[in-house]
């Protein structure tokens, strides 16, 4: 009952923000009390306001972030009713950037013990 308290006093205190992101929620594995948090979050922002969720994994792969199947059911269902979602299919700018210095590295050529006794001789 105490832990249901401090839960209920910390989402009271969300409501006062028109909009919450959760930015990639499908990373990290969380146990079932954090999934029930999730939940409740959710389903108290749900009709009242407004939240956000970036996520790298489409719905389908969300079974693997609830514990069990009618959360998961229960949780798409409140997020998609009103929302607007946009999906991106886009190579992450990350792997970009690494794959752009990966080869920009492979271009430039290799410096070597001679040439730089050569340089101070100059």
């Amino acid at each position: 009952a105490r832990r249901d308290l401090i839960l209920e006093a910390a989402l009271a205190k969300l409501d006062k923000f028109d909009l919450i992101i959760l930015d990639d929620i499908t990373y990290a594995h969380k146990d079932q009390a954090e999934t029930g948090v999730l939940f409740e979050l959710i389903a108290r922002r749900y009709e009242y306001r407004s939240i956000a969720i970036a996520a790298n994994q489409p719905f389908s792969g969300w079974d693997q972030i609830f514990p069990d199947k009618a959360m998961t059911v229960a949780a798409i269902d409140r997020l998609v009713h009103h929302a607007t979602i946009l999906e991106m299919n886009a190579v992450s700018f990350r792997q970009r950037a690494a794959a752009s210095s990966k080869e920009a590295l492979s271009r430039t050529p290799a410096t070597t013990s001679t040439d730089n006794q050569n340089e101070g001789a100059a």
